[in-house]
């Protein structure tokens, strides 16, 4: 790989890894963010929700914006956008603000993960497969420190700091980029000439407006019927519309030319749908533990920052050090041992969530964190094969993004679990309660990994 490229694979590389980063550091900041801003814990969540619903949006219309403007000036103009967010929401006058400028960091951080990967195939053509693995360990690498240094970063500067720190990112990605992305010539004539409506109707507008507006109102239905403590008949109301709303998505979808979801493919090729299904538990498990515990370890046993960052690093680094071990085990044994030894620690790490008690040593938390960092590495590279195995090659690409569609379902998913069960205040019931549902999830898991070791097929569940 010639000097260029490795220059090009780095400024890319800087880029793509503010979407992950600030995805996880948040984890560590949301106690703190409860104290400043004197909010309960339903309300504070929506500094998740809103982030990852965000990101599912723009990332696949992003994709398809940059076959029309161009790889380089999507990856740039999210840069400036990122810039922007990162600056501006540290100067929040309230919690509104500061989730309005989070959910313009979604985006503008998405706009480099949707066509990250694209440049990166296109203009480096030697030593491809090693140029994606250093991609992949840009995206992992940051999703697994992102709690120690969002730790780190409140412990000695408080909450802005988590978003301040993007700032040299951004700078250092731009100008790299800017001189080593080429210039390219995407279809600019069709670009001028499409008009709105040929636009939205490019991206689905109607199927997102709905997606959106149909998931936000039934999660402020459920999630303010739990902090209040009642069904009021707002909150039903709110929540029923959203029901409403997202079965005319629904019908939206089968119907469109050009899906925002492309329904039709699941019910087309049920073997890939269920690897969706067991990847989108796997989501809603992890990121339910990996929020979670930061906020048990700080509101219930008081633990700092500072060392609630080091005690998650054990997580990530788990995750790291699996996922290249998982690789060459599913190479030669395929996806199914590995998924089910994934299922087996997922159980083993939610049971031990359940039997901790206030007395319990807090270093014990570490084994149920290195639990899920081990099974994360062996889903990271066990689903995507599983994905690729159950998926015909002609439709891969809209497999793969389908896969991520699952994976912020689970996201999502997850956070509204933990607002459900925890209500308007994080407290330690709530927080064994959460570990029953997430050991229920992980069995589940082990009956599909084991169904498919039995059959040895992935459609017959």
């Amino acid at each position: 790989m010639n000097v260029r490229n490795r220059w090009l694979l780095i400024s890319v590389g800087l880029g793509v890894l503010l979407n992950p980063l600030n995805s996880s550091m948040i984890a560590v900041a949301i106690p703190g963010l409860q104290n400043v801003f004197q909010l309960d814990f339903t309300v504070v969540s929506w500094i998740i929700f809103s982030f990852y619903i965000a990101s599912a949006i723009a990332q696949p219309v992003m994709g398809k914006a940059s076959d029309l403007f161009g790889r380089r000036k999507i990856f740039l103009a999210g840069l400036v956008v990122s810039f922007v967010a990162s600056l501006l929401a540290p100067l929040s006058p309230n919690f509104g603000w500061l989730i309005v400028f989070r959910i313009v960091q979604s985006i503008g951080t998405s706009m480099m993960v949707a066509v990250g990967m694209a440049i990166v195939r296109i203009h480096i053509t030697e030593k491809q497969a090693t140029a994606l693995s250093v991609m992949s360990i840009f995206l992992s690498g940051a999703a697994a420190i992102g709690p120690f240094i969002g730790g780190v970063l409140i412990h000695w500067w408080h909450w802005p700091a988590i978003f301040f720190v993007n700032i040299p990112f951004v700078a250092a990605s731009f100008l790299l980029a800017w001189r080593t992305i080429p210039k390219e010539e995407p279809s600019t004539a069709v670009a001028r000439n499409m008009s709105f409506r040929r636009w939205f109707g490019l991206i689905d507008a109607p199927g997102i407006l709905l997606f959106t507006v149909g998931l936000v109102a039934l999660l402020v239905g459920l999630l303010s019927a739990k902090s209040t403590g009642h069904v009021s008949l707002t909150n039903l109301i709110v929540g029923l519309i959203g029901l409403v709303l997202l079965a005319a998505f629904v019908r939206h979808e089968l119907k469109a030319a050009s899906p925002f979801i492309p329904l039709r493919t699941f019910a087309k090729y049920p073997a890939m749908t269920w690897v969706n299904v067991e990847f989108m538990l796997v989501n809603v498990l992890f990121y339910s533990l990996f929020f979670g515990i930061p906020s048990y370890l700080q509101m219930v046993r008081h633990v700092s920052e500072f060392e609630t960052g080091i005690l998650m690093l054990s997580l990530g680094l788990c995750s790291l050090v699996t996922s290249p071990m998982a690789g060459r085990w599913i190479d030669k044994s395929g996806p199914r041992p590995g998924l089910l030894v994934s299922a087996i620690l997922m159980t083993f790490g939610s049971v031990w969530i359940v039997t901790l008690n206030q007395n319990t040593p807090v270093i014990s938390v570490c084994l149920a964190l290195a639990a899920f960092g081990i099974s994360n590495g062996l889903n990271n590279v066990g689903m995507q094969a599983a994905l690729f195995e159950s998926s015909p090659k002609e439709i891969i690409g809209v497999a793969s993004g389908l896969f991520n569609t699952s994976r912020y379902l689970g996201t999502i998913l997850s956070s509204l679990l933990t607002g459900i069960v925890m209500g308007g205040t994080f407290s330690f019931r709530g927080f064994q309660m959460l570990g029953i549902i997430l050991t229920v999830i992980a069995l589940s898991l082990i009956f599909m990994s084991r169904r498919r070791r039995e059959s040895g097929q992935l459609a017959e569940w």
